[in-house]
């Protein structure tokens, strides 16, 4: 079985768009796929329509089993998305996992020991990590024998990628086997002379260690989580869905074990190799940069014309995506968490719906409430937990 870690410590990177595509693309080219969520934030769930509320048990639930000694097997957790899809959700109890596992011995190794009991039931397992460096992630790298660490063709995201292959490293040097590491470009705008430039220069560094497949920036890949569904369903004719399945042929066409054409000693000198290609590059990236600083910010601009959140002439723009919807409003601290008087125009036929808000500097909470539902945000990556363990979406005026 192929275990494919999705890593990156950056927010906003297409992370879990990534893992959540990549999977189905998977198992729509007939590989039997597993999709594990180790991020306490349970997007893979959300991306997928898998009703928070009827998640009984989750993977934490099988972790904390399998490092008691108890029978929690992670079949009894698994939902069935599609053919050949299964999902293990997370839940917001894995942010207590590195607590509970104090003093517990081995207890980097309890993903890794959870999917050994499941080798023989799945092709691929991918694994959508937490934005963050702890125990949850080393327990996804101990279990791969793939990483894969998407980055944005953008001079910000460079910083991340430097970041985390650093990160990566650290942990690197406590493992012992062998894991075939990855960069992928993703989030790609062509028409940008940035973009083109970035992409140019990673291929040039990283080489072998840059896959060929680029990700690019596709509104449809927005449009199908925000509806719970993967590209594949959503527009299998999109180039989106394109995309993964050239990712898909790219990955499945290489055996790490035999065909590789740099097996490398250890992770740690893989990583080390590319993270000095990542810290020459970001330091190309600066000096072009400070000779042309306007075509990142036309870049951001063209964006967030899209969905997110964006400042205008003083005001707080909201814009996002529901086609489905037939009233979406806003609450938050700015109203007295009363949605009532307080929403989104739709703007157009395809669902993009939008508001703007007259805010003072300071830092704001909210939710959506989409016919009658309190949601977070999707588009929208500034988050924090609210006192009833789901997540507001944050607001930074200054």
């Amino acid at each position: 079985m192929r275990t494919i870690a999705v890593i990156n410590q950056k927010g906003g990177c297409g992370k879990t768009t990534i893992s959540i595509n990549l999977a189905s693309a998977l198992a729509h080219a007939g590989h039997k796929t597993l999709l594990v969520d180790m991020d306490p934030q349970s997007h893979c769930g959300l991306g997928l329509a898998v009703p928070e509320e009827q998640v009984e048990h989750s993977v934490y639930d099988v972790l904390i089993a399998a490092a008691n000694g108890q029978p929690v097997a992670i079949k009894d957790v698994v939902w069935e998305i599609g053919d050949n899809f299964d999902l293990a959700p997370a839940s917001i109890d894995l942010a207590a996992f590195d607590q509970q596992m104090a003093g517990i011995v081995d207890r980097e190794n309890c993903l890794k020991n959870v999917l050994e009991t499941v080798s023989d039931n799945y092709e691929f397992t991918v694994i959508d990590c937490p934005p963050s460096v702890n125990l949850l992630t080393f327990n996804a790298l101990r279990a791969a024998t793939d990483v894969i660490v998407p980055v944005e063709t953008g001079y910000f995201s460079l910083h991340g990628l430097s970041r985390q292959l650093d990160t990566l490293a650290v942990l690197a040097k406590r493992c012992s086997q062998q894991v075939n590491v990855k960069v992928l470009a993703s989030m790609y705008d062509i028409r940008t002379k940035m973009g083109r430039e970035i992409l140019a220069d990673l291929r040039k560094q990283f080489g072998e260690s840059l896959l060929k497949t680029v990700i690019n920036f596709n509104t449809k890949l927005k449009e199908a989580a925000s509806l719970g569904q993967p590209i594949s369903e959503y527009d299998p004719a999109s180039k989106g869905f394109k995309d993964f399945q050239a990712l898909v042929t790219e990955i499945a066409g290489t055996n790490i074990h035999h065909e590789r054409k740099q097996m490398v000693e250890s992770l740690s000198r893989e990583l080390e190799a590319i993270s000095i290609n990542a810290n020459e590059l970001l330091a190309a990236a600066g000096q072009a940069a400070k000779v042309e600083a306007s075509p990142q910010a036309k870049i951001e601009q063209k964006l967030a014309d899209f969905y997110g959140v964006r400042y205008e002439n003083g005001a707080v723009m909201i814009s996002t995506l529901y086609p489905r919807a037939s009233k979406v409003l806003v609450a938050g601290d700015f109203n007295n968490w009363q949605p009532e008087n307080t929403q989104l125009e739709k703007v157009n036929e395809t669902g993009m719906w939008q508001i703007k808000l007259p805010l003072e500097p300071g830092r704001y909470r909210y939710r959506l409430v989409v016919d009658g539902q309190w949601q977070q945000d999707p588009y929208n990556n500034a988050t924090e937990m609210n006192p009833f363990g789901e997540y507001n979406s944050i607001i930074d005026v200054r």
